[in-house]
């Protein structure tokens, strides 16, 4: 019988309900044996229609998108050194787009079977961009979806 998942793909914002879906999935892919994949996208979608908008000028469109991209590949290094630390390979991938768009892209490219997401976002700015974001990757994946609430997962990651 084939496992129900063996390639997972954990989605990467730098919230800290994110940082936790990276430890769950973590624990899931060292307690299962499973290939595991991080991805950040940079929002370009977004900061084109703030530009559009004229809430940005093209100078600001460009350092933000500097700024995102750098703290991508901050988070990115943070969810690998997690990984290290409990014996675990894991593929980094940068990405530049919509979001949701992105993250399936990246799952379908990945042959994911399971996508793992962050819960809710105290900070309702936030938590209105990632959930409109979550709500779309669970609406058109192609495998499943795991939205991660689990409080204890700090402690669970330092058992492992």
């Amino acid at each position: 019988m084939k496992p129900l998942f063996s390639n997972i793909l954990v989605a990467v914002s730098g919230s800290n309900a994110s940082i936790m879906a990276a430890k769950y999935a973590i624990v899931m892919a060292k307690m299962y044996r499973c290939k595991l994949s991080a991805v950040y996208v940079v929002d370009t979608a977004t900061i084109k229609q703030l530009t559009l908008s004229k809430i940005f000028v093209q100078q600001e469109s460009l350092e933000y998108e500097q700024s995102l991209e750098a703290n991508g590949m901050r988070y990115l290094g943070f969810v690998e050194e997690l990984a290290r630390s409990k014996g675990l390979k894991i593929e980094r991938d940068l990405r530049k787009g919509a979001v949701s768009t992105e993250i399936l892209y990246a799952a379908d490219e990945k042959k994911a079977d399971l996508i793992i997401l962050g819960g809710w976002e105290k900070n309702r700015i936030a938590r209105d961009i990632i959930g409109h974001a979550h709500h779309q990757i669970m609406e058109n994946a192609k495998c499943s979806v795991l939205l991660v609430k689990e409080p204890d997962i700090d402690v669970i990651f330092k058992q492992l």
